[in-house]
């Protein structure tokens, strides 16, 4: 059998939910497990992804197609996951790319598949944008909804809401994202640093901020093993 890449792209809308977080931990995730992988920042204002994964990170523009263009572009030719780290407010951007030609109907025909990753802070805005993705992409494609406890303790406003009905009916996923030490995490975004070199790289984290990032990536790499499984 033919093998095939993944798309995965990391929304939610709203800004400062931790879109980019989560684009780092996968990015991290399979570059530990020696998984090929391409990444995209289509965030432009901020280019989080490609400041802490430079060495595999292009930028794209969604506003213009031929930019956009790299990231199906991305998954073709060899297996890979490829990551697309996706702006606030982006999706109208990412609806007409996607639409405009046929992404989605094209992934499927070539077997790549497509995941959304929609990161929520589990506020209304944010529930809200994650139910109409949802209405949107419906069976096109794969989603896990990422709950961010280092955005909030609270998702209770998802738990009650069409949003997760919605999310059951397509056979999706609830990811829990265990909150990283402030301190650390502060230290990891302010140096630029991947999650690996913030654990073995001479950076101003001290031992046991260390130890709490590697912790993290433990947890949370077991919680992403389980999701593959």
């Amino acid at each position: 059998m033919r093998a095939v890449s993944q798309l995965h792209f990391i929304g939610g809308e709203k800004g400062g939910v931790g879109k980019s977080v989560v684009a780092r931990l996968l990015a991290q995730y399979w570059i530990d497990r020696s998984k090929p992988l391409a990444a995209l920042d289509a965030d432009t204002s901020g280019s989080v992804l490609l400041r802490h994964y430079g060495d595999f990170t292009q930028s794209v523009d969604l506003a213009l197609p031929d930019s956009a263009d790299q990231i199906f572009d991305r998954a073709l030719g060899k297996e890979r996951n490829v990551i697309v780290d996706l702006p606030a407010q982006s999706a109208s951007s990412l609806r007409s790319w996607l639409f405009g030609a046929n992404v989605l109907g094209l992934a499927s025909e070539l077997g790549i598949g497509v995941t959304f990753w929609h990161v929520s802070d589990g506020g209304f805005a944010s529930v809200r944008q994650i139910e109409s993705a949802l209405d949107t992409y419906a069976s096109r494609a794969r989603h896990v909804l990422v709950k961010n406890h280092g955005r909030s303790r609270d998702f209770s406003q998802f738990e009650s809401s069409p949003a997760r009905e919605k999310l059951g009916e397509l056979s999706g996923t609830e990811f829990d994202l265990p909150e990283l030490d402030a301190g650390a995490m502060y230290k990891v975004d302010s140096e630029g640093l991947s999650f690996w070199a913030a654990i073995n790289a001479d950076t101003t984290l001290r031992p046991l901020e260390r130890q709490r990032v590697k912790l993290w990536l433990e947890q949370c790499y077991a919680k992403l093993d389980a999701l593959a499984s």
